[in-house]
Parts: C-alpha cells; structure tokens; sequence
C-alpha cells in the first residue's frame, strides 16, 4: 500500500504522466472565488462555469454536501468539485468544513480515479478557508483512497 505523497507546488500543476485528477472542496451555497479556486480559475474557466450551473440547477441535480462534479479541462486532465463545506463563514456551529462530506465526496473521487487510471493531486482540501484540521482530513484520504491503490499528491503552496 501506498501513502500521500506531499510536495511543495501547484496543485494546478501537477507533472506526473498519465491522468490527472485535481481534487478541491466547495462550499454549498454556490460561492466561487477564494482559496484554491482562484488558481483553478486561472487556469480553466470550466470548472467555476459548471460548478456555478450545478447549483443553479441543484432542484433537479445531485449538488449538496458530500456530491462531486468532475469537470474535465485538458485531454488528461479533470477537475474534481467537492462539495465539503456548509456555507462560508465560521458561526454558531463552527468551521464550515464538513468532515463527512469531504468522506463521502472522496469516495466519488475514488471511483472516478480508479474508472480513469489517475492519480489525485489536491491541496490541503478542507483546511484553508473551510477551516478543517489536517489531522480529520488525511485519515479519510488514506481510508478511501491510498487504501484502494490511488496515487495521492498533496501540495504545501507557498515560499517556505
């Protein structure tokens, strides 16, 4: 078996052959445009474009905690939208994060990973603006991913 693999980059980026998965979390109210997001719109305006029509139809659609859109933007290349967090802001009932959204959106994830032959790339999902711990969210990549045989990249962003 395997483990995360963790490296400093892009997880926009990610330059491994073959298939490519880049998974990251979204909130449930159709917010797009902080955190990770920004560097996927930078590079792809699909992922926002089909994320933002996913909720708009949400009525007749799967969209909800723990549901995950996959967008693909280059021949070997998808995007992977997770739907993990409740709302934007930290209130009454805590951080936004979702820990068994995020559980049940990686186990979409796997499929599809193991449907494509691709290995996951992601940053720290769950732990910047939706305000997880690292600590609640690697178990359940190993559990439903790592464990099934899928390749794991973690990115650390930054200069450090």
């Amino acid at each position: 078996m395997g483990e995360i693999k963790y490296i400093r980059g892009d997880a926009t980026a990610p330059s491994v052959k073959g298939t490519k998965l880049i998974a990251h979390v979204c909130n449930d109210l159709g917010g797009w445009g902080k955190g990770f997001v920004v560097a996927v719109s930078r590079r792809w305006p699909e992922p926002e474009a089909a994320y933002r029509a996913w909720h708009r139809g949400r009525a007749s659609n799967d969209f909800g905690l723990g549901a995950v859109q996959f967008v693909q933007v280059e021949p070997y290349v998808w995007v992977a939208n997770m739907v993990g967090q409740r709302g934007i802001r930290t209130g009454s009932k805590g951080v936004p994060v979702r820990y068994e959204a995020i559980d049940a959106a990686l186990g979409g994830l796997a499929e599809k990973a193991l449907e494509l032959n691709a290995s996951v790339h992601m940053p720290r999902i769950g732990c910047g603006l939706a305000g997880g711990k690292w600590s609640r969210v690697e178990p359940l990549i190993n559990e439903r991913l790592v464990k099934r045989g899928v390749a794991v990249t973690v990115y650390d962003h930054g200069e450090n």
